[in-house]
């Protein structure tokens, strides 16, 4: 029996949405930006170790919060590339700007309640997350926690503004200030940390003010007329509750989904902590490693959702099928280069950051089983549910994802650990059998075609 991906007589190959050129465009950027902001936040994290024992513990466990709570933010910024993806390919560009407004409203008005709890409860929200901790790791995250809380509005901001550029199809500028954006926080914290040392408190000021540049360039770059989505009279925006209803019916699930994944990595951390100190250090840097050959993949993921989101908006659902399907054969390619040329790189950073040599033999083999396994299974997981997310299906991804994310990952990854004992590489084999199960539900998700009888906008 043939299975049909798309139907090739449906599509109108003269007249397709986006021709190579704009797909590179596009793809490109976000591939180098999700590339860029991994290295700029390890370096970060290097240059905060520095800092002393008790503030590398404590903005550890402060980003443990913020990236939970930046996850809310990503999730509202996805429901607005997907609305205005879809105005854009209906050609109603009247309708993307107040979706956009409405967007911009949402997103202010959560973040600045998060950051105005986060800041007045820092102490016991802090207490009741981590219990007890030293008293100088305490006080380091209490002094980081308050600082980077108040820059979750900007943040928020130049997420949903970022979103909007890529809604239409331009990603290149998000890209370029996000990474100036970067290399302003570098240079804060070389010179708090290094030269006024300000410690964890230059770190986060650094991280405040390089927020503060992204949101007020993007959103300096979206009063211009000549863009797809303008957004200006800030002041003037009210709310409309049918539209922060669609809003919210996407953001809401992904942003459970992505808060969920939070969750799991640190209940898998709790069972990597028990094997000592050599197993943690050898299973940290193979998740970063990890984390590096997958991170151009996602990007092509991101942009997937502007694809796919106009190509729906303009009712071509086919053609929607169509890119789903290209640019998963194109995120295949991606990985298996990226993997084999992180493999390659595995055995000099393992050298240059004087891990043992016990550490170093578990990390390789961890990385040796993720370059085999990866680019088998990964894709299938990870790169389709992204156009699927961006037809409105994302009920059935948040579900699914929760469900995989503790039976495999979780709870697999806790057994073979504690009741098994067999070490790291067990976090790995529940991390594999979570990618295998995700693959092949969603593969069936895509050819029932039932992610398509959503409806996004009217």
């Amino acid at each position: 029996m043939k299975i049909q991906l798309y139907d090739k007589s449906k599509i109108e190959w003269d007249h397709l949405t986006f021709s190579n050129m704009d797909l590179r465009r596009l793809i490109i950027p976000l591939m180098i930006e999700q590339f860029l902001n991994s290295l700029m936040g390890m370096a970060d994290t290097m240059m905060v170790s520095r800092a002393g024992e008790a503030a590398i513990s404590a903005v550890s466990l402060v980003d443990a919060v913020n990236i939970l709570i930046t996850q809310v933010f990503t999730a509202l910024a996805t429901g607005g590339t997907i609305i205005c993806a879809q105005y854009i390919g209906r050609q109603d560009k009247k309708e993307s700007i107040r979706a956009a407004r409405q967007v911009v409203w949402t997103v202010f008005v959560i973040s600045m309640a998060i950051s105005i709890i986060c800041v007045a409860f820092r102490r016991p929200l802090l207490a009741l997350i981590f219990g007890k901790v030293e008293k100088a790791v305490m006080t380091n995250s209490i002094t980081y926690m308050w600082i980077t809380a108040c820059s979750f509005p900007f943040i928020a901001l130049f997420q949903a503004g970022a979103a909007f550029f890529q809604a239409s199809g331009d990603s290149r500028f998000p890209m370029t200030v996000s990474v100036i954006s970067n290399i302003i926080n570098i240079v804060g914290n070389a010179i708090l940390i290094f030269g006024f040392h300000m410690g964890v408190a230059g770190a986060a000021y650094s991280t405040l003010v390089s927020r503060i540049f992204c949101m007020a360039v993007v959103f300096a770059r979206l009063r211009q007329p000549r863009q797809m989505i303008v957004i200006n009279d800030l002041l003037k925006i009210r709310p409309e509750g049918t539209l922060i209803k669609k809003i919210l019916a996407i953001g809401i699930p992904s942003g459970i989904e992505n808060g969920m994944f939070q969750f799991g990595k640190l209940a898998i951390q709790s069972s990597v902590s028990t094997l000592g100190t050599v197993a943690i250090a050898a299973q940290a840097m193979a998740s970063t490693l990890e984390n590096l050959n997958g991170i151009a993949a996602i990007g092509i993921g991101i942009g997937m959702m502007t694809i796919v989101g106009q190509c729906l908006g303009a009712r071509k659902k086919e053609e929607a099928k169509y890119y789903i399907v290209k640019l998963s054969i194109i995120s295949e390619f991606v990985i298996i280069a990226s993997c084999l040329l992180v493999l390659a790189l595995t055995k000099p950073v393992l050298f240059f950051g004087k891990m043992s040599v016990a550490g170093t033999q578990m990390c390789w083999e961890m990385m040796c089983a993720i370059t085999i396994v990866k680019p088998l299974v990964w894709v299938f997981a990870f790169v389709p549910p992204y156009g699927m997310r961006a037809a409105g299906d994302v009920k059935y991804s948040m579900i699914l994802s929760m469900i995989v994310m503790w039976g495999c990952r979780v709870a697999l990854a806790t057994f073979l650990i504690r009741g098994c004992e067999m070490g790291p590489m067990a976090v790995w084999i529940g991390m594999f059998a979570d990618w295998t199960i995700r693959g092949f539900l969603y593969s069936r998700r895509y050819l029932s075609g039932k992610w398509m009888q959503h409806k996004v906008i009217d």
